[in-house]
């Protein structure tokens, strides 16, 4: 039989241990690649991830572009980071909480205060208008065609510029107003001189105007005739004035022609004398040429004696001799004397003081009545 050799045994042994350490390393290997692979793949996510965390922002203020980069989430945050300032009256495109996404676009207006005054109401508004025009149009002001701006539209805004738009408003009404009528006068051959007589009464015509009312704050500043119509003609009143002489040679039976009433005292008359002048005299020399040694110092053509507040001479043509009279402003007089001086309508009154009656002079443009041989009694 043959014998196993040492070396055959040793040989066998070593050949089946190297297999195995070999297949260990290999297996040792592999994992080695792929914990090599997953943390590179690891690495990699998080830098992705990383980056995507980093948003790139546009944000535009009055006009004025710029790209910042950041990892915040809301508007207002982004704001703050990059020292951009606003308040509650800016415009800003997104809310300040709103959340910020890659490439988004943040605008922002900052408003100015400005004092506007509408319709006399004044109160302090911010607006991002540039002008008068866009500034109302922004505040939600609208202007009518007949309103008022200051200053013009087309002017620029400041801060605190005063705005005023005063609304003016116009309202048409019609009013009416009476026509006055006119007095005229005719002549009347039939009617007694001195007396007068109504033949057709007066009457107002009406006249419609159409006025234009301008308020301006709801405060009249204004008012304009558009238009006037008359709705009717005003009717002249007619008087006939009459041209009648009267009876010359007047007596107790000549009828009254018309009663007044003067001095408290009622009383018919049977001619009135218009435009009448008026003198004075006294007994004494200056008028009379007789002292009072004359027989007939102190007496009246009539034979009456003169007295005071009663006695004036006339003319027996117009006043028969005996008769009184009313004269305007002097009262009632008794017709007892005459003179050479006195004709128509001309009477001189009679006074005690001769100094009284140089002074008295002549008066003219009294009013006459002619009663009658008895004189009225006080009612």
């Amino acid at each position: 039989m043959g014998q196993i050799r040492a070396e055959d045994t040793h040989v066998t042994r070593s050949s089946g241990w190297t297999f195995a350490w070999r297949l260990e390393r290999k297996q040792i290997r592999r994992l080695a690649l792929a914990g090599s692979i997953a943390g590179a793949m690891i690495a990699l996510f998080l830098i992705l991830m990383s980056y995507t965390d980093v948003k790139k922002v546009t944000i535009v203020v009055d006009g004025q572009q710029t790209v910042v980069h950041t990892e915040l989430s809301e508007v207002s945050e982004v704001l703050k980071e990059h020292n951009i300032a606003f308040s509650e009256h800016d415009r800003i495109s997104k809310g300040a909480e709103d959340e910020i996404t890659n490439g988004d676009t943040v605008t922002i207006t900052h408003a100015v205060p400005v004092e506007l005054t509408v319709g006399g109401q004044t109160e302090t508004k911010y607006t991002v208008g540039k002008t008068v025009q866009e500034a109302l149009t922004d505040l939600g002001i609208t202007v009518g065609e007949l309103d008022k701006v200051f200053p013009s539209l087309d002017a620029p805004i400041t801060e605190k510029v005063a705005l005023q738009v005063v609304r003016v408003e116009k309202k048409v009404e019609q009013l009416q107003e009476t026509i006055p009528f006119q007095t005229v006068t005719k002549k009347d051959t039939q009617l007694v001189k001195g007396k007068e007589q109504v033949v057709q009464e007066g009457k107002e015509g009406l006249l419609v105007k159409e006025i234009e009312n301008v308020y301006e704050d709801g405060v009249l500043v204004a008012q304009n005739v558009l238009q006037e119509t008359v709705q009717s003609e005003s009717v002249n009143k007619v008087v006939a004035v009459g041209t009648k002489s009267p009876v010359v040679v007047l007596s107790s039976s000549s009828p009254n022609i018309d009663q007044a009433t003067k001095s408290g005292v009622t009383f018919g008359y049977k001619q009135i004398l218009k435009n009448v002048t008026l003198t004075a005299y006294s007994a004494g020399v200056e008028s009379t040429g007789k002292d009072e040694s004359h027989p007939q110092y102190g007496k009246t053509f009539s034979g009456t004696t003169v007295t005071e507040g009663r006695t004036i001479a006339v003319d027996p043509k117009v006043i028969p001799m005996g008769w009184w009279v009313y004269i305007d402003g002097i009262g009632f007089r008794r017709a007892e004397d005459k003179g050479s001086a006195v004709k128509g309508n001309h009477i001189d009154v009679y006074f005690d003081s001769g100094d009284y009656a140089s002074r008295f002079g002549m008066k003219k443009g009294y009013t006459v009545y002619v009663i009658g041989p008895t004189k009225p009694a006080t009612n």
